[in-house]
């Protein structure tokens, strides 16, 4: 088995593809605790600047800390997928599974599944849609995207761009991400 290990957008994320599902369907986890029922996640959480993980059909994006250079982490992540790939558990849940959207934040979610999502997802993130009030649409970034400084910037001008083209003009959009 090997990993292919691609760079992202975000300097502090690099994207690990297997060639077998890591995860049906995806996942975001924020610290150890979250992940300890998954041997995976809870091995990959046990390596020093190693602080989200974020798991998309065969692919991991992980995310460090800024004064963590990879060339101290990558082999070590690399290894310890390869280490418990065979008996990694790709149907792993660690959060309950997403309420069904309502009817308006649905169709806000499918536009951007079909214009921004697939884009987001090749550089290792995702986003979701939170909520509207108003004119007023907030989206929470994951895996990479979600400490990338492009994303409070080009992407969510992008988003609120498109959103404004193909379903209100006045709408505005923010993120719930703190970005420090």
């Amino acid at each position: 088995m090997k990993i292919k290990i691609e760079d992202t957008p975000n300097p502090n994320a690099l994207k690990f593809i297997a060639e077998k599902p890591l995860k049906n369907g995806k996942e975001t986890i924020d610290s150890k605790e979250e992940g300890l029922m998954v041997p995976m996640v809870a091995a990959l959480f046990n390596i020093d600047g190693v602080i989200q993980l974020h798991f998309f059909q065969n692919a991991l994006t992980v995310t460090k800390e800024r004064n963590i250079g990879w060339e101290e982490i990558e082999n070590k992540i690399e290894d310890t997928i390869l280490s418990y790939i065979d008996i990694h558990d790709a149907d792993f849940q660690i959060k309950p599974p997403e309420k069904e959207l309502p009817p308006e934040l649905k169709e806000i979610d499918d536009i951007l599944a079909r214009t921004i999502r697939p884009g987001l997802q090749m550089d290792g993130g995702d986003l979701k849609v939170i909520s509207k009030e108003g004119k007023v649409i907030t989206v929470s970034y994951e895996g990479a995207c979600g400490t990338c400084p492009s994303s409070i910037s080009g992407t969510l001008m992008a988003i609120q761009g498109i959103l404004r083209d193909e379903y209100d003009p006045e709408v505005e959009v923010i993120t719930d991400n703190n970005f420090v």
